[in-house]
Formats: structure tokens, sequence, C-alpha cells
């Protein structure tokens, strides 16, 4: 390998992509190739740097399988950050068999990091852990080490495991710093601000107060009965009963669980699940139903009980009922999740990631557009869709994925 492809490699690596295009900015050779498509993607041209990529990767020819493979694996970096959950992934498989069949250890787990980070993002969390269980980090240089500490920290605080995910975190920043790269120190930081911002919100007696996500986890292994309405929840400390699927039985949950001491009368009750404004004798009916059902559905965590005006909750083991509700509660929250991280996505992008179908999604980003929270460039199946982000709050509970149940 020549000096300046050398030198070129060696400013790639320290996020130096300028540095390398003065050296190898007209070079047509494979090695040039690969480089030049490393460095537009370090500078955020994507579209430029894969196309660059795909010429090397024929460059290379099938005599430099390796070459190859590393080539693969840069440009599933490029799809992934650019939000192309639909890449192939069995190609991202086969190169890194590749590399780890030739000893190139180092981009074989750069390779498995990939294919980890974009589990995670689909809240594929078992699949995810699985995976980077293979992986033994020790003997990789700083920049590897980051990757991995970002992973483990991605997973716990989707798993809601905050000492875990700051242990981690603190792992990261030190091999950042030892690797000296700065928006590798950015990524970290980043992540750390996820720790240190509102995250919920607690409804209890009447008032709300913010909560951060260290304070979420401990709620939900408290001793309380919590009507979360994050992931449409009830659910003590042994217990948890889902409601994902029974939005009307979830309103009324959340409409007594806010309530609690207190009751709640039948007309606002009607208001609440069937979005009437008038309760007739058809919708009173109706709630008798519903609140049977309820009643049944949640007989493990507590009673539902008649009152003379309504309805009030009753914990059979709880010495308290809160609700614990999104930082920021509006309609098409769990896209706008998703878009707040600052990438442009694709609608088929998201509509994997949330695991609901892609004219399900459009539907919500026509409507989301139309308020003015997000816009989208490009035509066809280049479009891409982006939101400014949540500013003050994190949106980890936003986004689907398991909430730990007991």
């Amino acid at each position: 390998m020549d000096s300046l492809i050398t030198a070129a490699a060696r400013a790639l690596a320290a996020g130096d992509p300028l540095s390398a295009l003065k050296r190898i900015a007209l070079r047509d050779d494979a090695p040039g190739l690969a480089l030049r498509g490393i460095a537009m993607a370090q500078l955020g041209e994507h579209v430029r740097a894969k196309a660059l990529l795909r010429s090397a990767a024929r460059a290379f020819g099938p005599k430099e399988p390796v070459a190859r493979a590393r080539c693969v694996v840069a440009e599933a970096e490029i799809a992934l950050v650019s939000r192309d959950l639909g890449w192939p992934a069995k190609r991202l498989d086969a190169a890194r068999a590749t590399l780890e069949e030739h000893g190139d250890q180092v981009n074989a787990a750069h390779a498995r990091y990939l294919q980890v980070r974009r589990l995670l993002l689909i809240g594929r969390l078992d699949e995810a852990e699985g995976a980077l269980a293979e992986l033994d980090p020790t003997p990789f240089p700083p920049a590897s080490r980051v990757s991995h500490e970002l992973v483990v920290a991605g997973i716990a605080l989707r798993r809601l495991r905050t000492k875990t995910a700051r242990a981690a975190l603190a792992r990261a920043g030190r091999a950042a710093r030892r690797a000296h790269i700065p928006a590798l120190t950015a990524e970290v930081e980043s992540a750390y601000r996820v720790l240190n911002t509102p995250a919920a919100r607690l409804i209890a007696g009447g008032e709300e107060r913010l909560l951060l996500l260290e304070e979420v986890e401990a709620l939900l292994a408290s001793k309380r009965l919590v009507v979360d309405a994050c992931r449409h929840v009830v659910r003590d400390a042994c217990r948890a009963v889902s409601l994902a699927k029974r939005p009307v039985l979830f309103s009324l949950a959340r409409a007594l669980g806010e309530a609690w001491p207190g009751d709640v009368s039948r007309d606002a009750l009607v208001a609440r699940a069937f979005r009437s404004k008038r309760a007739d004798e058809s919708h009173r009916a109706r709630l008798r139903v519903e609140v049977g059902r309820l009643r049944t559905v949640l007989r493990t965590l507590a009673d539902v009980s008649a009152t003379k005006r309504g309805f009030a909750l009753a914990p059979r083991r709880a010495h308290e009922v809160v609700v614990l509700a999104r930082p920021v509660e509006e309609e098409h929250a769990a896209v706008l999740a998703f878009l707040a991280d600052g990438e442009s996505w694709s609608s088929s992008a998201l509509a994997l990631a949330l695991g609901t179908s892609q004219r399900t999604v459009q539907r919500a980003l026509d409507s989301a557009a139309a308020q003015g929270k997000v816009q989208s460039f490009g035509r066809g199946r280049a479009r891409r869709w982006m939101s400014p982000p949540l500013l003050g709050f994190t949106t980890t509970l936003l986004l689907p994925a398991p909430l730990p149940i007991g």
C-alpha cells in the first residue's frame, strides 16, 4: 500500500476526512475509491459515498475478498446512518463471516455492532443482546470499545437499567478520550444527556411532575400501582396487565388512576372513553359493559368499585395509584420520537421500526406535516422525513420497546 493511501487511512481513522481527501481525491484505483467513499460518508454525503464504495468493491474483484467485505461493512454503516433499514442484512452477515475467516477481527466486530445497532433501532432488544453477548471487546482498539459500550448503554436505556447505562457510558467516555476522535466524544456526551433530561411525567393526587429515567426505573420497582401511559400497561411490583390493544379499557384505567383515591363520574368516563360530549342511555349501558371488562382484566391488581356517582380504583396490594405519562402527549408521538434523532427517515424505515404498515406511517407523516411538525425532501423512494428534536425531553419512553415486567 503506497504512502498516500496509508496517510489517508490514518486521517480517516482519526476522523479527519478533509485531510484524507487532500491525498486521494483524484485516485480512481480500488483503495482510493474505498477511502474516498469513507471520507464522503464522514462528511455526510451518503449517496456519493455509497456509489464510491460500490465502485471500490467491484474494482477490488473476487481475488481480494477482505477488501470487498470491508466495503460492504462501510456501506452497511452508511445505510444505518441514513436509516435505510431495509438494506440487505444478509450481505453484512456474509461480509462479517469473510472478515472472521481471514482474521480481521476488528472489522468483523464492527460489522456485528452494526447488526446490533439496527436491531436496537427497531426494538428487537432480545436479539440485540444475544448478538452482543458473542463479542468480547477487550482486545479491540479504543474506537471499537466506544462502539461496544454505546450499544451496551443503548440496550440498557431501552430496558430502563440506568445504572448499567451509566457505567457503560463512563467506559465509553474513557475510550473516546483515548481514541482522540471528537465525533466519538460528542456521541458519548449526547447519550449522557438522555440520562439527565426528563423522560416522563408522574400524575398523582391531582399534581404532575417530570421524572428522569432513573426515577422512572425506581417508580416501576416500587410498591405503587402504576397506570403506564407510555406502554399502555397497568402494573405493580409483581404483575403487569397490557391494555395496548384495548384502548377503551386503558382510557378508563387512566381516568380512574388520575382521580385516585377519588372516583370518576359516569358522564366523565363516557366522555373520556367514548369521546362523547353528552352521555345517553346507550353510552351508560356500554360503560357498564366496558367497566365489567376492565374489572375482569385487572382482577389480580385492583378492583373497580361502583360509587354513587361513578367508579373508583382500589388496588389490591399497592398502597398508592399513580399514572406514568409521556413527557409530551400528542398524536403520532412514536413517529415523532424516531424523527427526533436528527436523522432523515423514509416511511418504509419508520414502518419497520414501529412494526406497523407503511400506509399507516404515511398517514401519520402527512398529518404531522400539515401541522408543521415534520418536513420532507426528495420524491418517490428517495423521499425522506425529518423533525426538530423535542427540546428538554428524552424520547426513550416514546420508542416502541417493552418495559421490564416483573
